[in-house]
């Protein structure tokens, strides 16, 4: 499987050479900063299948579930494009909205219910988590 994405000015470019182990949809307090008031999507794939082409910029901060994380965004149109957990290097989780299918995989769960707003939709079809879950393998 060739699954490829970007970055909204198209001067960042990835793509990945292996099938999504997983998919969530996170509501997280980091998470609506991330996505500007609602949760994000993640789809999680083995890192070193992720290739990547032009500039990506870093932020680092403390996730809610303590560990420690790297957020990658285009450094010129600001889109979200990736999360690395420092306990899970061989995982990079890949923003839904970034890849060119966003329809790749849909969620699987939902997690941090419990710091989602009042007015947040949570499909009843999907299996909800009020904190983080294990993580994938």
């Amino acid at each position: 499987m060739n699954v490829t994405g970007g970055c909204l000015c198209r001067a960042v470019r990835f793509d990945i050479s292996a099938e999504p182990m997983a998919s969530r949809m996170c509501w997280c307090r980091l998470c609506q900063y991330l996505g500007g008031g609602s949760a994000t999507v993640n789809v999680c794939f083995p890192s070193e299948a992720v290739s990547v082409e032009g500039d990506v910029r870093w932020h680092e901060s403390i996730a809610d579930s303590g560990s420690r994380m790297r957020r990658g965004f285009c450094p010129t149109c600001g889109t979200p494009l990736f999360s690395l957990a420092e306990p899970r290097p061989h995982l990079t989780f890949v923003r839904a909205g970034a890849l060119d299918d966003p329809n790749l995989m849909a969620p699987e769960a939902i997690i941090w219910t419990s710091a989602a707003p009042h007015w947040a939709h949570l499909d009843p079809d999907v299996p909800q988590f009020p904190r983080q879950v294990p993580p994938v393998a």
